[in-house]
Formats: structure tokens, sequence, C-alpha cells
């Protein structure tokens, strides 16, 4: 850590040029006060990124930033108060601790919080930041947090993980396996000095093959902020068997958040009734899709979807609803000419659910510019048949 970057001055400074152009700023100046420009520009733009994630330490005096990937990694406020309030005990051990958002959250639910970091220069700027928090129940270690559980008999409340992919694979399946610390083959050592433990992983995982390679999972949950999957959660628990698991989705908003749960052995013999698209539309939010919980909702909320694959759903009444509502208007065959002759939309709203053409493929072919307040919905219906819904929203 500089610490000349903590003075009053350069703070000042920080602070005054957070709104600036990064580039004009790195031409104007070589240094300022004595501390080279590059270090402070860092500072500008980690800060400027925490403005919206990371509130509390933005709005925070002396806060020390370390480089904006580690700020693009790691948890927002948002989810961390959300995993926080999943658990409470006396003690939690985080192995990966990383800039610390979720230790701080976790402390506001522990008595006593150990953050592991095995950068030690990460390790050094979160202590600051704790100390300018004026966090008191945090204890920070500059080590692997595996080899610090190998080499301790402490026993924990909970033990938090995040494992990060050991490489930037292309494609969208990946598996627990490829990730450090493997917590695959290190089960074992964690159920010995914690009963319940708790994984983040990313969404890109599947569900499925999660459930194949942990051991007592309780509960999946699946975060989205703003309709965006961020996380997938996975709570083990030592004395829960993993034949009836529960999967908790949550789209956190900044109106109302949206909540649904569901038990996966019960999606899978729900019967669900297929037809044509009535007065109302809904789609599930992201977090919904992602837990794949498509059987589960029609049950739920006794509307009938339209065909199997398109995970769209309708009913005559409007109801509240995780996700969007909208208003039926017509619905059409997808050809060109119909099309054009019954809707003549200058631009619209398009999304596509089991349909085999591209959105942008649509766009060009009907000449429909994106965005107004209308909607339309290509997907195929349970008869086999292509069609296009227009849509208002409800």
């Amino acid at each position: 850590m500089n610490l000349q970057l903590l003075t009053p001055e350069i703070q000042q400074f920080i602070n005054d040029h957070l709104k600036d152009n990064p580039t004009k700023l790195l031409l104007k100046h070589k240094e300022v006060f004595g501390v080279p420009f590059t270090e402070i520009i860092e500072q500008i733009q980690a800060k400027t990124r925490c403005e919206k994630k990371l509130p509390t330490w933005f709005n925070a005096e002396n806060i020390y930033y370390p480089n904006k990937l580690n700020i693009e990694q790691t948890s927002s406020e948002k989810t961390a108060n959300y995993k926080a309030k999943l658990l409470s005990g006396n003690s939690l051990i985080d192995l990966t601790g990383g800039f610390g958002v979720d230790c701080y959250a976790f402390s506001k639910q522990f008595q006593q919080v150990t953050h592991c970091e095995i950068s030690p220069k990460l390790s050094e700027i979160v202590t600051h930041n704790y100390n300018s928090l004026q966090v008191e129940n945090i204890q920070t270690v500059n080590q692997d947090g595996i080899a610090y559980l190998q080499n301790s008999s402490k026993t924990y409340d909970c033990i938090y993980i995040d494992p990060s992919r050991r490489n930037d694979v292309k494609g969208k399946v990946f598996l627990l396996e490829d990730c450090l610390p493997d917590v695959v083959s290190h089960q074992e050592l964690l159920f010995a000095h914690a009963d319940t433990i708790l994984i983040k992983t990313s969404p890109l995982l599947d569900i499925t093959n999660g459930l194949r390679a942990l051991q007592h999972v309780k509960e999946v949950h699946v975060v989205a902020v703003q309709n965006e999957v961020k996380e997938l959660l996975w709570l083990l628990d030592k004395n829960t068997n993993t034949e009836n698991v529960s999967i908790k989705t949550v789209n956190l908003t900044n109106k109302e958040d949206e909540f649904f749960n569901f038990q996966l052995s019960a999606e899978k013999e729900f019967t669900v009734v297929y037809n044509h698209p009535k007065k109302y539309l809904y789609e599930p939010n992201a977090a919904i899709m992602k837990a794949g919980g498509f059987s589960s909702i029609a049950k739920t909320f006794q509307l009938e979807k339209l065909a199997q694959h398109s995970h769209l759903y309708t009913s005559n009444q409007l109801i509240s609803f995780p996700g969007r509502r909208f208003e039926v208007q017509k619905i059409l065959p997808y050809t060109k000419k119909i099309i054009k002759k019954e809707l003549n939309l200058p631009k619209a709203n398009i999304t596509t659910r089991n349909f085999p053409e591209s959105v942008s493929n649509i766009r060009k072919k009907l000449t429909i510019a994106d965005g107004g307040e209308d909607f339309l919905f290509l997907t195929t219906v349970f008869t086999g048949k292509k069609a296009v819904i227009h849509c208002v929203k409800a």
C-alpha cells in the first residue's frame, strides 16, 4: 500500500475527479503531490465502479481500493447482504476473502468472522479498510484458506468459500472441479471444521452438475440483480441428504424484490396444461429461468403454458407474478406479409422463446427497430406452429 494515497490532498483530488475522463487525466498529469499519477488513476477508476456496487465503501472516508479487476470480481453489497441473511451464529470463516465485501456483511450476523486472503497486498488493503469502516469483529489472515484450515483444529459455525475458475475456458458449462480451491475434493476437510458450508459460484455453473458433485446440499439459491443472474449459492448442511433440495430464487430490484421457491423433486412431478395465448402473457424473471422451475411456477400460479420448451405462461385474469407481465394485443402466424399488414410497427422490443431465428435476423426481415412500448414475443406454441404475440406491458 502506498499510504501517500490516503493523505487529505490526494483523497480530495480523487473525489474531485471521479467523473472526469481517465485518458484525459493521464495525458494531463504525470504525478500529483509527488505520487505517480498511474496509482492515483487506479484509485479513481476503482472508486468510480463502487458508487452503485459498493455504496458503503464509496461513501466512507480513507478507503484504499485495489485494482478495478478486484472490484469487478467482488460481490455487490446487494448480493452480499442477501447471502448474509441466510446465516447467523458465533463464528464464520471466509476461505477466499478477496476485497472483503461478503465478510463485512457476515460480520453483522456473526460474533467473529475470519477473512483469509492469499494476496499480501489485498489482505493489507482489506485490513486497512475494515479499520476505516470501524469493523472490530473481523480477523484478517494473509494465508491460503484451505492451508489455514489444514493446519488448524478450530471449528466454525459456517465456512464460506467463493472458488474462482482456473482459467477463462470458453463455453457456458464448467465444473466445480475446474475451480480453485477445488471444493469437491476438499469436502471432507470442510465438513471437519463446520457443519454448514456456503459456496458461491458463477451463474454459468450447471445446477445439475453442481448437485452431482456436492454432498449434503440443502438449498440452492439463484440470485439475480435487476433481472441479471449474478451468482449461485450452495448451502450445504452436514445433517442433510440431497434427496429433496430446495431451490430458492430471488431477483433483487430497485423497487420490489421478487422471490420464488420450489422443491427440485416436485418440479419433475407436476403436470402442466398447455394452451394458446389468452388475455395475459407472463415471462419468468432470469433467476427462475436459470433455476428451471418451469412446471412449479405454472402450478403455483395456476397458469397455462404455451409449449413445453417456450417457458411463457398465460391466463385470462391478471395476477402478481415474479417476472414481466403483458397484455396480449394480437396473435399472428410468423409470416412477413401478415406481420407487416397487421402490425406495421416501426419499432418494438423483440424476445424469442423456443424459436429458430435470432432477434437480429428478425429485425432485418421485418425492418423493426429496437425500443418503444410494443413487445413482440416470437415463439413456438404447443401445436408446433410458430407465432408472433404482440403485447404491451400490463
